[in-house]
């Protein structure tokens, strides 16, 4: 089986929903990583890239059903190279790196550009369509920038529940405190800042032509928990009781826009862009649970891949963890009984923000520069998905210099 690398990943900042890139359609963020990744490798002949293959988690609006297609148009590459685009909600773009591995593995491709788009800005409002023309009522439209809209009325009601009861009853379930999820979101700011200012994202982030931002919006430098703990809560009234709510806007991440990129290749992909593989994609996992679940997902899926590359979590040297809600994540790493100050090391969405579709090639590809600045050998990559599902992929650090053991 040929092993599956990844050479290099980039991605736009993460803007603030109707701020920074809220004038930019997310065919046109998506196609600007497209063209940002192929001038990054100096070797490219771009007829060489077998496939793209993108996460979107809309696709209702100006993504026109396959954002993929449409990027690598736009962007300029040949009509020849196909484009496909998956929709596992905030899964999307970790899909895609998931399926671009395994065609390597296969021997069906050497070479494959993923990654992943969304404006939740620019997310459309649909109007269903009637059985029968001209009906008598009123419709209403129905928002397509996050969560469950037009409801099958035979799903389990538990399961349609919005995302925010969704994660207070999962920290009622696993005793998740507020002043702990607090504490967890002023971190994901305090690191963000820092790995900004001391340039770890330098490499990793491209600015948007025609737009001023150039870090990601949200961030908040000198968040603190006493701070966070002023806000009121969204999802349940505030209270001690068993029915108070705890998750806030400080605490959960933000609705967002941006896109990500990544090449994915075999060996011989390394000639072909003129770079040197920066990890080894060891496993891949995905798993389901109930919906109301949704945020524990990531748990199973990490430890299924965990055990697709023969380590243990005592090997684990990083993960990021994308921060769909700061209890929830907790929830994760208690679970895996890991030690917390080697997850998302440099912040988290909570902080920069979770564009949908563009979130999982996000996290990969900090993992791999992560591993690569610190030396360590093995990482994992886990995003929680609406609906009750997590997926995970476990990277091998093979720059030089790697150490043995985490």
């Amino acid at each position: 089986m040929n092993q599956a690398f990844v050479y290099d990943a980039v991605r736009t900042p993460f803007g603030k929903f109707g701020s920074g890139l809220a004038a930019v359609r997310p065919d046109d963020l998506a196609a600007h990583v497209v063209r940002e990744s192929v001038r990054r490798a100096p070797g490219l002949d771009v007829e060489r890239i077998d496939e793209v293959v993108f996460g979107n988690a809309n696709g209702a609006g100006e993504e026109n059903r396959n954002v993929a297609r449409m990027a690598t148009l736009l962007a300029g590459l040949p009509v020849s190279i196909p484009g496909t685009t998956v929709n596992r909600l905030c899964g999307s773009s970790l899909d895609a790196a998931i399926i671009a591995s395994r065609q390597i593995n296969a021997g069906d491709a050497e070479l494959m550009l993923v990654g992943g788009a969304e404006s939740m800005s620019r997310a459309p409002w649909v109007l269903p369509k009637t059985s029968k023309p001209y009906p008598a009522g009123d419709m209403t439209l129905a928002s397509t920038t996050l969560g469950w809209r037009l409801v099958n009325p035979a799903m389990n009601k538990d399961w349609t529940i919005s995302l925010g009861e969704a994660t207070e009853r999962l920290r009622e379930k696993y005793g998740i405190t507020r002043e702990r999820q607090d504490q967890f979101a002023a971190d994901s700011h305090n690191l963000a800042d820092a790995a900004w200012n001391e340039g770890f994202y330098d490499n990793l982030v491209t600015a948007v032509p025609g737009t001023d931002l150039v870090r990601d919006e949200g961030i908040r430098a000198g968040s603190s928990a006493e701070k966070l703990a002023g806000l009121k809560t969204v999802f349940r009234p505030e209270g001690s009781g068993h029915d108070g709510g705890t998750v806030t806007a400080g605490n959960a991440s933000p609705l967002s826009d941006g896109a990500s990129a990544a090449w994915i290749g075999s060996e011989a992909a390394s000639s072909m862009l003129g770079l040197d593989p920066l990890a080894r994609i060891a496993g891949r996992g995905a798993h389901g649970n109930d919906p109301q679940f949704f945020g524990f997902a990531p748990v199973e899926a990490a430890n299924k891949a965990l055990a697709k590359a023969g380590i243990g979590w005592d090997q684990v040297g990083a993960v990021e963890l994308n921060e769909a809600f700061a209890a929830q994540s907790l929830a994760c790493v208690d679970a895996w009984g890991i030690d917390p100050a080697i997850v998302n090391r440099h912040g988290g969405a909570i902080a920069m923000g979770h564009p949908l579709g563009a979130s999982g090639t996000r996290i990969l590809g900090t993992l791999a520069r992560s591993l690569q600045a610190s030396g360590q050998r093995w990482g994992v990559a886990a995003i929680c998905i609406g609906v009750g599902q997590g997926l995970a992929v476990v990277l091998e650090n093979v720059t030089a210099g790697v150490s043995e053991g985490a």
